[in-house]
C-alpha cells in the first residue's frame, strides 16, 4: 500500500536520492527544501511518515519533529544527518522521532526503516529507537566500520545498565569522552547531568575548588558559595578525564566520596553528599604510576570495577575510510577524495588517532584547491613517513601487508635520491639495485622522471 512521505532536507542532492528511493518503494513523496517550507506542509497536508535533516537553517529538524507531533502525534518521524550527538539524538527521540540515523547512509538502512516505521511495527533499529531515555542506545553515533571497535561497543548496553564505576583506557584521541557519553546516554541516568572534568587541565589549587565545590571567604577572590562539579553531577555522571595526572591529595578525597559519597567543599565543615556516577579515563599505564607511587593502588581497583580499553586507530583496520568520509561530510567547502589520496590515508598509523586523522582533514579540504583532494595535497610527512615500527600485534581485522611495504619501498627510493643528489645512478647503487630495476620502481611509484639516464 502506498504512504504519503514528507522528505524535508536543505540539500538538493539528498532530497533527490530520498525521493527516488522513496518512489521505487512505491511511495508518494513530497519534498521540502527546509524547515519553514515543512512545517507549512505539515499545516495544509496528512503525512503518513516525515523524514527529516536534523540541521538545517533558520528551522532546525527538531522543530519539524514538533510540529510534526503536534498536527499528528502517531505519525514516524525519521532523523537524518551528518552532526549526530548524543544530545541531539537523546532529544529527539525523548520528543517522539521513531530512529536517528547519519549520514551516509546505506539505501538498504533506509528502506528498513521506512518499512518498519509505516509497518506499525518496531523499527528495524530498535535498539536505538526507544523513547525512555534510560534505554536509548547511542553506539550507532560512534563511526566506525572495524571489528576490533565493534567488539567495544557490544560491551557499552551492559556497562550502562550498571551503575559501577568505569575506567576507559586508550591512547590520546581515540575517543574516550565519546564512549563515556554513549554510556551515561544510555543508562537510567541520562535525564540528569554529565559533567566532564578533565584533571590534567586545571591546576592542583584549583582543581578541588573546582571537584567540590567553596565557600565565601574560603580563599583570595572566593567571592560566593560555589558548587562543585560533584554537585552538579548529582544523580547522573562526572567524567573524570587524564585522572592520571590528578595530584595525590585529591586522589585520597576522591577515594572518600567514592566509598561513602561525601565530601567538603573547600573551607566548609559541614559534609555533603552526591549521588554520581564516575567515569574516569587515562592515556597512561596506571599499574606503571602505582608502581612509581604518583597513583594510589586502592584509587586505581575502585575505578577499575569495570574496565574498557579502547584499541588505537592504527588497529581499528577498516576505519579510517569511514572515519574519512563521515570528516568530509560535516565540513565545508565540500571535497572528495581521489581514490589514491584514500589509500594514502588508510595506510598511515595515525598515532594521534582520530584526534588527528579529523584535524588532518580538515587541513585537507582549507588548503586543496579544488573540489578533489589529491596525493599532492597530503603532507610529505603522511606520505611518506619517516618511521614505520613494527606493530606489537596483529590486529583482528589483519594489517595491509601490501600497503605497507610499497610506503617502506617508497620511502627508500626517495631517500636513496636525497642522499644521491637526485643522481639515480648512484642512488640505484645505494639500495643495491640495477639501473634498469630501480627506474622500474621510480615509474612504479610515478617517483620525478624515471627515464633520464643517470640524472
Amino acid at each position: 500500500m502506498p504512504h504519503k512521505i514528507l522528505v524535508v532536507d536543505d540539500e538538493e542532492s539528498m532530497r533527490n536520492v530520498l525521493s527516488i528511493l522513496l518512489r521505487k518503494e512505491g511511495h508518494d513523496v513530497a519534498t521540502c527544501d527546509g524547515g519553514v517550507e515543512a512545517i507549512a506542509a505539515l499545516q495544509n497536508s496528512r503525512f503518513d511518515m516525515v523524514i527529516t535533516d536534523l540541521k538545517m537553517p533558520e528551522v532546525s529538524g527538531i522543530e519539524v519533529l514538533r510540529s510534526a507531533k503536534s498536527v499528528n502525534p502517531a505519525v514516524p518521524v525519521v532523523m537524518i544527518t551528518a552532526f549526530a550527538t548524543a544530545e541531539s539524538a537523546v532529544e529527539a527521540m525523548k520528543l517522539g522521532a521513531a530512529d536517528y540515523i547519519t549520514k551516509p547512509f546505506r539505501v538498504d538502512d533506509v528502506r528498513r526503516i521506512v518499512r518498519g516505521c509505516l509497518s506499525g511495527g518496531a523499527s528495524p533499529y530498535a535498539d536505538n529507537a526507544q523513547t525512555d531515555a534510560g534505554s536509548f542506545n547511542v553506539t550507532h553515533l560512534i563511526v566506525s566500520g572495524s571489528q576490533a571497535m565493534r567488539d567495544v561497543l557490544s560491551l557499552l548496553p551492559r556497562i550502562s545498565a550498571s551503575d559501577a564505576n568505569v575506567l576507559v583506557t586508550g591512547e590520546s584521541g581515540t575517543g574516550k569522552e565519546l564512549v563515556a557519553k554513549s554510556i551515561h546516554e544510555m543508562s537510567a541516568r541520562s535525564g540528569a547531568a554529565f559533567v566532564t572534568v578533565n584533571c590534567g587541565a586545571i591546576p592542583e589549587n584549583l582543581l578541588e575548588s573546582e571537584l567540590f565545590g567553596h565557600v565565601k571567604g574560603a580563599f583570595t577572590n572566593a567571592i560566593a558559595n560555589k558548587k562543585g562539579l560533584f554537585e552538579m553531577a548529582d544523580g547522573g555522571t562526572i567524567f573524570l578525564d587524564e585522572i592520571g595526572d590528578m595530584p595525590q591529595p585529591l586522589q585520597v578525597k576522591l577515594l572518600r566520596v567514592i566509598e561513602d559519597g561525601d565530601f567538603r567543599r573547600v573551607g566548609d565543615a559541614e559534609t555533603r553528599r552526591a549521588n554520581a556516577r564516575i567515569i574516569a579515563a587515562t592515556n597512561k599505564d596506571l599499574k606503571e604510576a602505582i608502581r612509581d607511587g604518583s597513583f594510589r593502588e586502592d584509587l586505581f581497583y575502585r575505578l577499575n570495577v569495570l574496565p574498557l580499553k579502547l584499541p588505537p586507530l592504527r588497529n581499528r583496520v577498516g576505519d579510517v575510510p569511514v572515519l574519512i568520509r563521515h570528516f568530509l561530510e560535516r565540513m565545508k567547502p565540500v571535497r572528495r577524495l581521489d581514490a589514491e589520496a584514500m589509500e594514502i590515508l588508510s595506510r598511515y598509523p595515525w598515532w594521534g588517532n582520530v584526534r588527528e586523522l579529523e584535524n588532518m582533514i580538515e587541513r585537507l579540504v582549507v588548503m586543496s584547491d579544488g573540489d578533489v583532494i589529491l596525493p599532492r595535497h597530503i603532507p610529505d610527512e603522511i606520505r611518506m613517513p619517516e618511521s614505520l615500527p613494527l606493530p606489537q600485534e596483529i590486529p583482528p581485522g589483519g594489517v595491509n601487508l601490501d600497503g605497507i611495504i610499497e610506503d617502506i619501498e617508497k620511502r627508500y627510493l626517495v631517500k636513496a635520491l636525497e642522499k644521491a643528489n637526485g643522481v639515480k645512478t648512484d642512488a640505484a647503487k645505494l639500495l643495491n639495485l640495477s639501473f634498469r630495476s630501480f627506474r622500474h620502481r621510480l615509474a612504479k611509484y610515478q617517483l620525478g622522471k624515471a627515464d633520464e639516464e643517470g640524472e
